[in-house]
């Protein structure tokens, strides 16, 4: 295939993919179903992987979540909250855990759990002593929207 034509198929991969991000954690009016969104990343992984020399750091197949919105205030999570990519089979829970291991060497002793998607939020909810600390949104995976008081409502 002409290289040209592979850029540009990417690059508006990354636009469309782009504006579905905005459109569904800014906005919160998605266009398109999590399964169409799904198919349009895969593709993306596919010719990416396929044309390593188009991949770039700022795609969106190198990103968890999206940037947190300014309405609510931040905070930072003390480890990244990682994704599992879309895991569709037992070889992507495993492929998931190896990465997160070599990643973060403590990570081999947690316990883990994978559930079946269910649309919704990913958080992480601070207990100290037993008591509600904080509670924020996953973000971009670093740094996430301060939900505390939805969580206590």
């Amino acid at each position: 295939m002409n290289s040209d034509f592979i850029k540009l198929q990417i690059d508006k991969l990354k636009e469309d993919i782009r504006e579905h991000n905005h459109r569904y954690y800014v906005l919160d009016d998605p266009l398109i179903s999590d399964g169409e969104y799904d198919q349009l990343l895969r593709k993306l992984e596919a010719l990416e992987k396929t044309y390593p020399e188009y991949k770039s750091s700022d795609s969106p197949t190198q990103r968890v979540g999206a940037l947190p919105s300014t309405e609510f205030g931040t905070i930072e999570h003390r480890i990244p909250m990682l994704s599992l990519a879309n895991a569709m089979d037992e070889s992507d829970l495993i492929a998931f855990y190896n990465r997160t291991v070599k990643d973060l060497p403590q990570a081999s002793h947690i316990d883990w759990v994978a559930e079946p998607k269910i649309d919704g939020l990913g958080v992480e909810v601070v207990y100290e002593n037993g008591v509600l600390v904080h509670g924020s949104t996953r973000g971009d995976g670093y740094v996430g929207e301060d939900i505390t008081h939805n969580l206590k409502t």
